[in-house]
Order: C-alpha cells, then sequence, then structure tokens
C-alpha cells in the first residue's frame, strides 16, 4: 500500500477516534469538542505515527530522485550526450 494512504488514512481514523472520546461530555460547544480533538489526535499522531510519517518521506525522497534523474538523462539525450557516449 502507498505509504502516504496509509498514513493519511491513519491520521483519519486518530482524529476519529479522538472525536470519539471527546464527545462523551456532552455540555461543551461542539466546535470545541472538535478542536480538543484535532489538538490530541496531533500530538497523538507525533508520537504513535512517526514510522509511517518516515515512511512518506522517503517515499517522497525517492520519487523526487527519481523525477530528477529521468531529467537529467532528458537533457542529455536532448543536448546530444546520449549519442557520445552510446559510440565510445
Amino acid at each position: 500500500m502507498n505509504p502516504i494512504v496509509k498514513y493519511t488514512l491513519a491520521r483519519i481514523a486518530l482524529f476519529a477516534a479522538c472525536a470519539g472520546l471527546v464527545s462523551l461530555p456532552a455540555d461543551m460547544n461542539f466546535f470545541l469538542k472538535l478542536l480538543i480533538a484535532l489538538l490530541v489526535s496531533s500530538v497523538a499522531s507525533f508520537f504513535l505515527l512517526r514510522q509511517w510519517r518516515d515512511e512518506v518521506a522517503e517515499y517522497l525522497s525517492a520519487a523526487s530522485r527519481r523525477r530528477l534523474d529521468q531529467k537529467e538523462r532528458l537533457r542529455a539525450a536532448l543536448a546530444g550526450e546520449d549519442e557520445a557516449s552510446q559510440t565510445r
């Protein structure tokens, strides 16, 4: 599974769990409950989802390197350097 999708779904699930727990006291404003759930889920995801966040960073870094390599190969091919290296 794509690490970005996995991390995003985990963040949503963590927020939903926190929102469910915060919604238990009924005498608070709805938006205040959501704000508290957002803050709690953000702090919890910082600690609980660290490994998946690192996987996303690695995935994005590898994709960036692949794009840079492809870009350099294309530039070399357009500049004619590809033909010169093949004749040697």
